[in-house]
């Protein structure tokens, strides 16, 4: 079926990886809201730096768990009808945000709002089927460039918070999405999908090694997008003294060269031994994770540092998707939703480690070192199963 969809209708084809990758970057704006507003949040909460880390981390929670049953739904029933249900949830947290006067309360609707980052397995599970797999590499790695709506956000918000205050970010926010998903319901048309396809029949995808060794690879790749968008901002502005529009450009820039690279990942690996060129990946995030480790003191080091390893990781990540449509066939939603989460609890688990660490010692440095330990990891996993051993993916 895939097939024929593929060699069908190029222009729904071309419209669909279009809207759903713009329909993506208004979500991850709302997924990633928090982290540029960082400072701004920590003073009207008095918060401290693991209790901002939480915040951080929090949206990336429920939308990383959420991706497994949202990427089967989409698979299911269809990726256009999800993505409408899922921008008129967001709208939801995005109104409470402003309006909340507790941590608690805002804990509890930064936890709504990570329903967002759900997008992510919707969008990849609603593009791939318009492609056949030998273009799916390309295809994928665009529509993935949603991510950049962490970019996007780090550059506009902190500009209209201060400028219009800060309830005017979210009313901007829920405009958005407002309007993106009247022109989703409008111009896609709804995906191919088999309703006879059951959730049991969707899980056998956790029956694959191959799900496992992805989604460890997209924990570390992606994880290190999520993360570093995230602490960028809490990095300038605690180490370097910058403000918060400022720390946001440079947020900004590490998750658009992230994310720019991303297709090119995913176009080498359609012309590549994937799982080769993954091992320069994580040789290079070990690398560029170490000079980050080294220099926190040196400011131009540690922004050179940081853009380094997001080129390695944007490319780790088009050649992790590269693979995906191949673990199990008819299932992509299903494998991406494991694949996906995985990939955001990457995202999760660091600002808090990190901001717990700094609250015990006063420093970061130990926390970029299990950042470093999780590339070894990684690499010794790949190196072990795919490159020494004679199992692949791709053939």
């Amino acid at each position: 079926m895939n097939q024929d969809v593929a060699h069908g209708n190029r222009a729904n084809a071309y419209v669909a990886l279009t809207l759903a990758t713009i329909a993506m970057i208004v979500c991850f704006m709302s997924w990633s809201n928090f982290a540029p507003l960082a400072a701004q949040v920590g003073k009207m909460f008095n918060l401290s730096v693991s209790e901002r880390t939480l915040l951080l981390a929090t949206p990336v929670l429920l939308g990383s768990i959420m991706r497994i049953p949202v990427g089967i739904l989409s698979d299911k029933y269809g990726g256009k009808k999800v993505y409408l249900i899922l921008m008129a949830f967001i709208l939801i947290p995005l109104f409470m945000i402003p309006r909340v006067h507790s941590f608690g309360m805002l804990i509890f609707a930064a936890f709504l709002v990570g329903m967002s980052g759900t997008s992510f397995a919707v969008g990849v599970s609603y593009a791939s089927v318009w492609f056949p797999k030998e273009q799916q590499g390309l295809a994928l790695g665009i529509v993935s460039m949603g991510n950049m709506g962490n970019a996007v956000a780090s550059m506009t918000l902190p500009y209209i918070s201060k400028s219009y205050g800060f309830t005017a970010v979210y009313n901007f926010l829920m405009v958005l999405t407002v309007v993106i998903g009247v022109i989703f319901a409008l111009c896609c048309k709804e995906m191919p999908v088999d309703k006879t396809k059951t959730l049991k029949g969707a899980l056998s995808v956790t029956k694959e090694s191959s799900t496992w060794y992805l989604s460890l690879f997209y924990f570390l790749t992606f994880g290190l997008f999520v993360a570093f968008t995230n602490l960028t901002p809490l990095f300038l502005t605690g180490l370097f003294n910058y403000s918060a529009v400022k720390a946001g450009l440079y947020a900004a820039l590490f998750a658009f060269v992230c994310t720019i690279i991303r297709p090119v990942g995913g176009a080498m690996a359609d012309h590549m031994r994937p799982m080769a060129l993954l091992q320069w990946v994580f040789i290079a995030i070990i690398v560029f994770a170490l000079v980050i480790m080294f220099s926190f003191h040196v400011q131009a080091m540690f922004i050179a540092g940081i853009v380094l390893v997001g080129l390695a990781a944007g490319v780790g990540n088009g050649v992790v998707f590269k693979m995906v449509p191949y673990v199990s066939t008819g299932n992509t939603g299903a494998v991406t939703g494991f694949v996906g989460a995985m990939g955001g609890l990457g995202g999760f688990f660091p600002p808090l480690v990190i901001g717990w660490i700094h609250d015990w010692t006063g420093s970061y440095e130990l926390g970029i070192a299990l950042l470093v330990l999780t590339g070894v990891i990684c690499w010794f996993a790949l190196w072990k199963h795919f490159i020494k051993g004679d199992f692949h993916i791709v053939k």
